[in-house]
């Protein structure tokens, strides 16, 4: 996971201030002012999106400085002689210094505003400079009805180009806040921002491009958080010895499977093997389960209180298909007990949720421990409303790994990985067929087998959940389907990881 550097991710207080220090340092070189930069970019963006033969663009800007670089690039536009019309809601006695700069400019070079969209207009292009990574509530009034005019625009056809953020969407936690542009096209400046990736981010963003300015941006500040892709799976794949043996590769034990959730258990088991691990044995809670894997012969199946007795283990797992009997509680209590690295999932998750000893264990296990929740259970655990944990994801993965000193992976669109040391991480693999029953199971055992096999938590963590997409998408693309083929399985997913793995990431 070292073979490619990861992409950084800056909050909105951190942008804002790289972007004190970059004007600094502009004014200090006397080079273009960053709106100008940004205005230009949005302009280049925009003549790429119209092609041969072009047509006229429709530019809404805003009473901040996305209403600026939108100024900018009409003014770009129009020296390249594409026809504008420019919408600007806001008073130019009030604007920002820099974007009443660009007002200004525009004016003198002979454009016009108007006070509403021409009824008659038709624009191939519309340009969103509405909000910019400020916004923290829902657009209300004029600025709604502006978004809602963007719509009905781009069901007549028009592209939308958003600079920056799509208007309506929260920069940092991805919320839509109420009704949001969906664009067609959205050019963020400076760096990605974490709501670009995550819960409704990708919905609206549509395709996603960055310009940096010329602005070495991790120079002025360290990144907030890292965002993840099948680039970082180079690497990944312990490498093998020649003289080694199945005990040279980790042995995990996967705890679940109770009386008609046999197949979870099954599931995870498969992966991990799949993944690499020397060898998987199944502790089920189900005492009338099966005895072999007809599909997996390798898998051992045992019952679960056979586990503690065995030697060799290496890495637990548990909860896929756990339950809610006397015996889950137990198998979860032994498993938290245990000296060995250990995965929390599902049922898991539930039960240490309800149970204030079980959290306590947890909080306490000095091994290394991760856990793989979806929203609704990260809810249970942090006390609050699945909705909450949305509005925040980064927040809620980053609570609960604090909370539980463990690795956190929220599951989801744009999935969060969260360490105790505070650092986090978005993954930009994965699509919409992964919406599937048994997908976390499979996730559950990819993670289990990697640690199996001695890669570090964070490594194996962020390995996992980046694997587990990127092998979502290669099946999905396969099938001709790169945003996602409905009725993905699990079982697809686990089979196209090995061969990721094997190839260093490359989907070829």
């Amino acid at each position: 996971m070292h073979a490619q550097h990861p992409t950084p991710l800056y909050t909105t207080a951190a942008l804002r201030e790289v972007e004190t220090l970059a004007q600094a340092a502009i004014a200090r070189d006397g080079g273009l002012p960053l709106m100008e930069r940004a205005g230009q970019a949005a302009a280049e963006a925009a003549l790429g999106m119209l092609g041969d033969p072009g047509g006229s663009v429709l530019v809404l800007a805003g009473p901040g400085n996305n209403g600026g670089d939108a100024l900018v690039a009409a003014r770009r536009l129009r020296a390249a002689f594409v026809p504008v019309d420019v919408v600007l809601d806001a008073d130019p006695g009030r604007l920002p210094p820099d974007a009443r700069a660009a007002f200004d400019a525009w004016i003198a070079a002979g454009g016009t505003v108007h006070e509403a969209i021409p009824s008659d207009g038709r624009w191939p292009l519309v340009i969103d400079g509405l909000f910019g990574i400020g916004l923290k509530r829902p657009p209300s009034g004029l600025f709604a009805e502006r978004i809602e005019a963007i719509a009905r625009l781009a069901a007549r056809g028009s592209q939308v180009l958003a600079l920056d953020v799509p208007s309506g969407l929260d920069a940092d936690t991805g919320q839509a806040q109420g009704r949001a542009v969906e664009a067609t096209r959205t050019l963020t400046f400076l760096a990605l921002k974490p709501g670009l990736l995550t819960a409704d981010g990708p919905d609206h963003c549509g395709a996603l491009a960055l310009a940096d300015l010329g602005v070495d941006v991790p120079a002025l500040r360290p990144p907030s958080g890292h965002a993840l892709d099948a680039r970082q799976l180079d690497g990944l794949r312990p490498p093998r010895r020649r003289n080694s043996h199945k005990g040279s590769h980790g042995s995990v034990g996967v705890i679940g499977g109770a009386p008609g959730m046999v197949g979870a258990a099954l599931l995870a088991g498969r992966a991990a093997l799949l993944a690499g691990a020397g060898r998987v044995i199944l502790g089920l809670v189900d005492e009338q389960g099966p005895v072999v894997d007809p599909l997996q012969p390798e898998l051992m199946l045992r019952r679960w209180h056979e586990l503690p007795r065995l030697d060799a283990l290496t890495t637990l797992a548990v909860g896929p298909g756990l339950g809610d009997l006397p015996e889950s509680h137990a198998a979860l209590g032994w498993a938290l007990a245990s000296a060995l690295p250990l995965v929390v999932d599902a049922d898991g998750l539930n039960l240490v949720a309800r149970d204030a000893g079980l959290r306590a264990a947890l909080a306490a296990r000095p091994a290394p421990t991760v856990l793989t929740p979806h929203p609704a259970e990260a809810a249970r655990l942090l006390g609050i409303g699945t909705d909450a944990v949305q509005a925040d994801r980064i927040g809620s993965a980053t609570a609960l790994a604090s909370m539980f000193r463990a690795g956190v992976v929220l599951k989801g669109q744009g999935s969060v990985t969260a360490l105790p040391d505070g650092q986090w991480f978005i993954h930009r693999t994965g699509n919409p067929g992964m919406a599937s029953a048994g997908m976390g199971d499979v996730l559950t055992g990819l993670v289990a087998s990697l640690l199996a096999q001695g890669v570090h938590l964070p490594v194996a963590l962020t390995g996992a959940v980046t694997l587990h997409g990127a092998a979502g998408d290669a099946v999905s693309a396969g099938h001709g389907v790169p945003e996602g083929l409905a009725g993905l399985t699990a079982s697809e997913v686990a089979l196209r990881c090995r061969l990721l793995l094997a190839r260093g990431g490359k989907a070829r």
